[in-house]
């Protein structure tokens, strides 16, 4: 029997990720996002810049995050969506086909997003090797068992497999706060 998977928890709050155009819609022509802070991934970062972003009831500062995208995309929590009077979907990060439309807003202009916002399903990164081992493969769903006095298990978290992914859990500010996660909290993934 394979040995289960202990996976660190990591609470993703609020964010977006911009292609080229939109970066230099919102901050100028020529403009390149500077690095304030490694994240867990290699190669991804927060950036110094922030984006408005509005909705119908109010708007908030989002943070950036690199490496830039394809597409634009922002993520929420559901609370940040009441908040702002968004009406995002659950979905996975990239499936944006029939996402909330969006106002964004720079220092040199705005963009309305006919699509973009989503509230990101709860995923789990892996190696791919990791995931061959346990069976498992992009866009597979397990449960994961979070220990604690507010502690839970969790349905619906895909799996999100690449050679190059670092072993983390990421859900959003919401499913964070209902459980207490802490920094240093380990899930059990269920095979």
């Amino acid at each position: 029997m394979m040995p289960s998977i202990e996976v660190p928890i990591e609470v993703s709050a609020r964010h977006l990720h911009l292609c080229q155009e939109h970066v230099e819609a919102l901050f100028g022509e020529g403009y390149e996002l500077t690095a304030k802070r490694e994240l867990s991934q290699k190669g991804y970062f927060v950036t110094v810049e922030r984006v408005e972003v509005i909705g119908e009831k109010s708007s908030a500062m989002f943070s950036i995050l690199t490496p830039l995208r394809k597409k634009t995309q922002v993520e929420m929590a559901i609370t940040d969506a009441r908040k702002l009077g968004v009406r995002p979907v659950v979905r996975m990060s990239g499936n944006l086909t029939g996402s909330a439309p969006i106002r964004l807003k720079g220092p040199k202009g705005e963009l309305d997003l006919s699509e973009g916002a989503i509230i990101a399903k709860r995923h789990i990164h892996m190696s791919t090797a990791l995931a061959e081992a346990h069976g498992l493969k992009t866009g597979d769903e397990v449960l994961v068992a979070i220990p604690g006095e507010r502690g839970a298990t969790l349905s619906h978290v895909v799996i999100s497999a690449d050679p190059t992914f670092d072993l983390t859990m990421h859900i959003d500010t919401d499913e964070g706060n209902a459980l207490n996660i802490a920094p240093d909290t380990f899930g059990t993934v269920i095979l």
